[in-house]
């Protein structure tokens, strides 16, 4: 039987599926006839270097194609990387506006000098039409914003020339922006193509931009802006803030609060992009929080309105439409296990809005915890792995989520509900649940895999996947950090380590989001649990010789450095409980190894801590360390901010850079022991204070299919 023919010119996109009669993920084609089985016959253009002439026909399966304009598979076909034509089809509110895109708008574009700003002044057609099936190419040619306080002189030469691709913001102007000086100056033009100027763009957007407004129009416009009452504004919202000649930039509220010298409430805010005259968070000679140079903007709050490209407009009188969630690159888990992101990709792959794993109906919990403990942790690297003859379909789910977080950084809700679905509990699908009962259901049940613990409390031992702090509060500090915790526990407990683990999780004396024991908690970035191991050689506390005894009466000694544990040889025992104060304790013997001799040097067991889990109103993120360097840190929360409301809509997950705690936490231990939590950056902060579960891992001791148990 014939294919039948399609009246209508249809282009696409090739979405998933593998390369099959000439098309691949990433190619655009313009179908020209379909199937009675409902596959596209049609041909394949070809675009990035040359004129987009049909290279080759193909046959591909309707499901496995994205619908485009002709316009949307223009500028796309420009894009010369089929990964990146993708990765821009996964960003809808970036490539509609770039789809509109009208004359004089001012757009960010990435250039080989950084990310720099300038005017759309056309659009540009690429290549010469030879046949009828030949499609051409479009690309903007964009006039830089120099860093001064005016745009540069024309010049004779051509400007240069941008494909879709290369703008990563669209910042509709109402005026020439004269009011902001963007970073980064001017850069020379690119490699010409054949090209043909459509000296205006009529036909670009929807409707007119208000590009021409009066002044007067303009100033009104302000007034009102700044006079109407602001709405409820926190830290984390995304926020856009108009400056005087109109120009729009767009920001994440990082403080609020009263400046010193100034009566009202202002808002720190960290941009996009780097903008000349700001500030890395300071405001005058006050930090108020970190980030990058030239991007914390300091104004009144009643000049922060909502972010625009993530709020629906309504009216009273229409009910709430379904919002669409934005287009998901597809994945298909066809190259084998993806290792943990290194740490020279991990910013440019995880970094921003969308990132990471999209949160849905209480998934904080379960999102946080495989965020912390897949993206990077080298110990837990291919754990998912098993027999192919015994894997379950359970497992194959989890490995095509972490694979794709290591290679897409980003997941979307629905692969994250599937995997609660066939967790098997209604409560996994529902109800929002503490870390360590999943992780305990995820080692155990899907990944079966033997404790991560092995716990000796006299002469028992036992299995464990997470550790509980249980301690008097007197034993520690009032400021106490997860070394001083994790003594004091194991010996107020009587437990010990019968071996060094490969994964320690830590969970602190906190329950939920409704009792923490203390307000703040010091991360140890790196644990010595030499001194808790069973029947392992230790070394006195004192003297450093062969350590035979241990007392929990003098673990809160405010003479013997309070919260740290205490052994000694037997000289040392004797000597520091003839104090009048320490005569009534009662040190206890130790298992000492019969061959070790009493001057032996004892080796260090360290584990390096990799990730925080923090709870803050029922509402779990995480804080992930993605490299060896020391300000290699991650914040991430899976539902960061959202489109649309609770019934329609969806949420929109965010990854931030945070080297402000690699900058706190390298501090020596007296100075964080004299820190004041409460004048941290605000991302420093909240580790502090809302820390829930400490992740460590021993990096020469990875997990492997050897610790599966036998299914």
């Amino acid at each position: 039987m014939e294919p039948k023919s399609l009246v209508k010119e249809k282009f696409f996109i090739v979405i998933r599926g593998k390369s099959r009669k000439g098309f691949c993920r990433g190619c655009i084609g313009r179908a020209e006839a379909e199937t009675p089985q409902g596959e596209l016959v049609g041909l394949l253009y070809s675009g990035g270097s040359s004129a987009g002439s049909p290279k080759s026909g193909g046959v591909v399966r309707r499901e496995d194609t994205y619908p485009l304009t002709r316009h949307q598979a223009q500028l796309l076909l420009f894009v010369s990387s089929s990964a990146k034509r993708l990765e821009l089809l996964c960003n809808p509110q970036l490539f509609s506006a770039i789809c509109e895109l009208s004359q004089d708008d001012l757009v960010v574009v990435r250039h080989k000098k950084g990310h720099m700003p300038g005017l759309v002044k056309n659009l540009m057609q690429i290549g010469r039409k030879e046949g009828k099936e030949d499609l051409h190419m479009l690309g903007f040619e964009v006039e830089f914003v120099d860093n001064g306080h005016s745009l540069p002189t024309k010049k004779p030469a051509p400007l240069p020339l941008f494909s879709a691709a290369d703008i990563v913001q669209v910042v509709p102007s109402y005026s020439v922006p004269l009011g902001l000086q963007w970073k980064d100056g001017q850069c020379g033009g690119l490699n010409r193509r054949a090209v043909t100027r459509i000296n205006s763009l009529p036909n670009m957007g929807k409707t007119a931009r208000q590009a021409k407004e009066s002044p007067i129009e303009r100033s009104v416009f302000q007034s009102q802006h700044s006079s109407t009452p602001p709405v409820l504004l926190e830290v984390g919202s995304m926020v856009e803030v108009v400056s005087n000649t109109g120009v729009k930039v767009y920001g994440v509220v990082q403080w609020l609060g009263v400046p010193a010298g100034k009566h009202v409430e202002w808002a720190g805010i960290e941009l996009d992009f780097e903008v000349n005259g700001c500030s890395d968070g300071k405001y005058e000679s006050q930090r108020y929080f970190t980030c990058r140079g030239n991007r914390a903007l300091f104004v009144p709050i009643t000049k922060c309105s909502p972010d625009s490209r993530f709020v629906q407009p309504s009216s009273g009188t229409e009910t709430p439409k379904p919002i669409e969630a934005p287009p998901v690159l597809p994945f298909e888990d066809s190259e084998g296990d993806a290792p943990p992101i290194p740490e020279s990709e991990a910013l440019s792959l995880l970094v921003g809005k969308m990132k990471g794993i999209q949160g849905h109906i209480n998934s904080c919990y379960l999102d946080a915890s495989l965020f912390s403990l897949f993206s990077s942790a080298v110990t837990l690297d291919n754990i998912c792995q098993k027999p192919a003859d015994t894997e379950q379909p359970i497992t194959c789910t989890l490995r095509k989520i972490v694979n794709r977080l290591r290679r897409q950084g980003f997941v979307p809700a629905e692969s994250v509900m599937n995997f609660r679905t066939q967790l098997g509990c209604d409560t996994f699908q529902t109800d929002e649940k503490d870390p360590e009962e999943f992780i305990t259901v995820l080692f155990q049940k899907v990944l079966h895999m033997e404790p991560l613990l092995k716990l000796r409390s006299s002469e028992t031992s036992q299995g464990a996947y997470t550790f509980q702090i249980f301690l008097e509060k007197e034993q520690v500090g009032q400021l106490p950090t997860v070394q001083q915790l994790l003594e004091a526990s194991c010996l107020s407990g009587d437990l010990k380590f019968e071996e060094v683990p490969s994964c320690l999780m830590v969970q602190m004396p906190r329950f939920g989001n409704k009792y923490k024991m203390f307000s703040h908690i010091i991360p140890t970035t790196e644990l010595d649990i030499t001194d808790l191991l069973y029947n392992s050689p230790r070394e006195c506390f004192i003297c450093g010789h062969l350590a035979e005894y241990e007392c929990l009466q003098c673990l809160p000694d405010r003479k013997l450095q309070p919260g740290r544990i205490k052994q000694y040889c037997p000289t040392c025992n004797t000597q520091v409980h003839t104090h009048p104060s320490r005569q009534l304790h009662s040190p206890k013997a130790l298992a000492v190894p019969a061959d070790v001799a009493a001057d032996t040097s004892v080796p260090r067991h360290m584990m390096q801590l990799f990730a925080v889990l923090c709870i803050q109103t029922s509402h779990y993120v995480s804080f992930v360390k993605y490299g060896p360097d020391p300000h290699s840190w991650l914040f991430f929360d899976c539902m960061a901010d959202r489109r649309g409301d609770d019934n329609h809509g969806y949420n929109i997950p965010e990854i931030k850079a945070c080297p402000e705690l690699g900058d706190f936490l390298s501090q020596p231990e007296e100075e964080l022991a004299r820190a004041n939590p409460t004048q941290a950056p605000e991302l420093v902060r909240r580790l502090l204070c809302d820390s829930y579960m400490f992740l460590y891992q021993n990096p020469a001791k990875p997990l492997s299919k050897s610790n599966h148990q036998e299914s």
